[in-house]
């Protein structure tokens, strides 16, 4: 059962920023289980278990990240990743693909939100076309989102607008891709026992719009064209 993240946390995820390397970690192995990856996967089977329970629908299917960075994409970096996140998505796709929930932690802050972030260009057209049939529905549900306190849409813009459907609707309308994401800095008050059902909370009212997105999602693997 998640028990909390303490300042610990942080403090072990900024040495290991300034001191990623074997030796170190091998050396701090044991503050690392204690204060980052017990925590960490606790918190996530947690939520799991609660969003599996209250939308078995969904087919939700966890992936945690894991500490090491893959060995091929170091790009100069330390073997150790100095942020941990995991995702919830439908257990029929691979945990980059589709609509997700979303959580993670580094030294400074943590973040949480819905994410629709591998997104190609024919499920972003499925997307719009469905935005297209049927504007008012998207809306609802998007202005429904943007009501959540301190949560922001994200995802690089097209530098020229594609279309104009409004204030609502243009800043998920007119993004390569999309998430929408809250964030603040890294406050022990924050990340203790409660964490579990703040996440579950606003993964509850962004069900709608999971909703939404794996039906756009779906729409695009049946379009025969991405066969």
């Amino acid at each position: 059962m998640f028990e909390g993240f303490t300042r610990e946390t942080s403090d072990f995820l900024w040495e290991l920023s300034f001191h990623n390397e074997r030796p170190w970690f091998q050396e701090h192995r044991e503050q690392y289980r204690k204060v980052l990856h017990e925590p960490f996967h606790a918190l996530a089977e947690d939520t799991a278990a609660i969003m599996r329970r209250d939308y078995p629908f969904a087919e939700f299917d966890l992936h945690v990240s894991r500490i090491y960075r893959d060995a091929r994409r170091l790009f100069g970096r330390g073997p150790y990743k100095d942020h941990l996140w995991f995702t919830l998505f439908n257990g029929a796709n691979r945990h980059t693909e589709g609509p997700m929930f979303w959580f993670e932690i580094s030294a400074v802050s943590f973040g949480y939100g819905l994410g629709f972030f591998d997104i190609t260009p024919s499920e972003m057209e499925a997307f719009r076309k469905r935005v297209d049939a049927n504007p008012a529905r998207f809306e609802r549900l998007a202005a429904d989102a943007m009501k959540m306190r301190g949560f922001h849409v994200t995802g690089p813009e097209y530098k020229r607008q594609i279309k104009d459907m409004g204030p609502v609707i243009n800043p998920w309308y007119n993004r390569k891709r999309f998430g929408l994401e809250h964030t603040k800095d890294f406050d022990p008050a924050l990340l203790g026992p409660e964490l579990t059902g703040t996440l579950c909370r606003a993964y509850r009212r962004l069900m709608p719009l999971y909703d939404y997105l794996y039906e756009c999602y779906c729409a695009a693997r049946e379009d025969p064209r991405d066969e």
